[in-house]
């Protein structure tokens, strides 16, 4: 058994790993070892991992291992993750959580990828995930829904449930993730991990294979926001390759929130909105125990009002499924992806290849979003949604005129079974309900664990200006340093 002081190797974060590899007391080989181990031991239930790349990543931690020997000591070198199945990557199949791609090995690797591999990080596998990322319980994957490791038969949020339970189950100490409508922050917080989304345009798009172009943005899963910034940073930047990525530099985020003793000085606002109709007496108890933790530590809890954000959830199942209707036509069974067995004609094989292809919930927003688009509709829908966008990304910048960050609840309730939304998908959107407009207005938003309500964790909600990743990582730092919730794993893991 491989243990640094009295500790298991997967029950340190990822920064102790790293300092751990460091100071020579593990090597990068072991350590992947450790983590190859137990997702053998423990993904045959979570089902949290597509694919694995065992031989390739103890060859990649070889050589971070002699790179370590030889003067390198870089933070992330020889630290194993594992990658959300919609980044493509040339060591692995890149599925998106589809049969449409069931078979696609990419030519190339996404320019996340790319700058972690240069980091020296070691790639176990590919997540699990809903099916081009739709959908808010992992249960949309072509490859078997995924476990919340909290408790058996629960969902683990999506559409990155899958990097969330593995994370919060320690097979790895970080995943990537993507987030379009909250498909970082709702399973972060179902599953009692740490999750950021940065701002739209931090992180490159390259490479990562689109569902809502407007609206994705690539993100980190971990157990910590000292975690999260480490690999965010690594993550970030401009790339020539993505025309929406932002040239702005990336700021030390690791040194400032390493500097960061108390929130004396943070105004904290709090949506009365967030407190309404809709959220779980328990969570919403919960969620007011971790607002008043930032007081404590010397925040304001200031109380604002965000009436437009109830016109979110519409606004962005316009928006995204416009968006997905347009990004998946490609998708047509020709060049590549899934192709139907002895088509009649040219009209046969896209409709057989698409029909067999794709999901049940990827199909409902192709057609959503045609209808929308179409002819006749364009200006009652789609354009209007767009105009609702910007009236809410008004309200947000009204709102940061008088406070630093916006805190709330993450989700309106803790992660239900498998199959209880399954059949009113107006039920499952509204999971979304409180993180839909963040990535309307492309701003940062990070969930982290502050309780647990019934068993099962409960996230709490920050939100920050654009470009202010700085003050969310700091938040939660602070935060985290004060409490434990973070550094508790499942029993079924531990």
């Amino acid at each position: 058994m491989s243990v640094v002081g009295n500790r298991e190797l997967h029950q340190l974060t990822l920064t102790e790993q790293s300092a751990a590899l460091s100071a020579g007391e593990i090597s990068s080989v072991e350590l992947t070892r450790h983590c190859l181990a137990r997702i053998d031991a423990h993904d045959k239930t979570l089902n949290s991992v597509i694919s694995v790349g065992a031989g390739a990543a103890l060859e990649a931690a070889a050589v971070a291992d002699v790179s370590r020997t030889e003067g390198d000591s870089g933070p992330l070198l020889g630290v194993p993750l594992v990658h959300k199945d919609i980044f493509c990557t040339r060591a692995l199949p890149t599925t998106c959580g589809s049969r449409m791609l069931e078979s696609y090995t990419s030519p190339f690797d996404a320019t996340v990828v790319e700058r972690l591999n240069a980091a020296g990080m070691v790639t176990l596998g590919k997540a699990n995930m809903d099916e081009f990322a739709m959908g808010s319980s992992n249960e949309n994957s072509f490859f078997g829904g995924v476990d919340n490791p909290w408790r058996a038969g629960t969902v683990p949020g999506g559409s990155s449930g899958g990097s969330a339970a593995l994370v919060a189950a320690r097979l790895a100490s970080v995943a990537t993730a993507t987030d379009t409508g909250g498909s970082i922050r709702q399973p972060a917080a179902f599953c009692g991990v740490t999750g950021i989304k940065p701002t739209y345009g931090r992180v490159s798009r390259y490479g990562m294979i689109a569902f809502a172009s407007s609206l994705d943005q690539g993100g980190v899963i971990a157990t910590t926001a000292e975690d999260c910034a480490q690999v965010l940073q690594a993550m970030s930047g401009a790339d020539p390759r993505d025309a929406t990525c932002s040239a702005d530099p990336v700021p030390d985020w690791l040194a400032a929130m390493r500097s960061v003793k108390d929130l004396k000085g943070l105004r904290v606002g709090v949506p009365e909105e967030f407190f309404a109709d809709g959220l779980d007496e328990a969570v919403a108890i919960v969620v007011r125990d971790g607002l008043a933790e930032l007081e404590s530590l010397g925040a304001t809890l200031v109380s604002i009002s965000l009436p437009k954000q109830s016109l979110g959830i519409s606004a962005y199942y316009v928006v995204a499924p416009a968006e997905a209707s347009s990004n998946l036509s490609r998708f047509d069974g020709v060049r590549f992806g899934h192709r139907c067995e002895d088509p009649q004609d040219l009209t046969d094989l896209y409709q057989r290849s698409r029909a067999e292809g794709f999901g049940s919930e990827v199909q409902r927003r192709i057609l959503i979003g045609a209808y929308v688009l179409s002819a006749g509709f364009y200006d009652a829908y789609y354009k209007k949604a767009q105009q609702v966008r910007q009236v809410i990304a008004d309200e947000f910048d009204e709102a940061f005129a008088s406070v630093d960050v916006i805190a709330g609840p993450t989700t309106p309730t803790v992660a239900f079974n498998r199959g209880a939304k399954s059949d009113d998908p107006v039920a499952m959107y509204l999971n979304d309900l409180y993180t839909v407009s963040a990535n309307l207005c492309g701003l940062p938003a990070l969930s982290m664990p502050c309780g647990f309500a019934d068993g099962m964790p409960v996230g709490l909600q920050l939100i920050a200006r654009a470009f202010d990743e700085e003050r969310l990582l700091n938040t939660a730092h602070a935060f985290q340093q004060a409490t434990g919730w973070h550094a508790v794993i499942p029993e079924a893991t531990s």
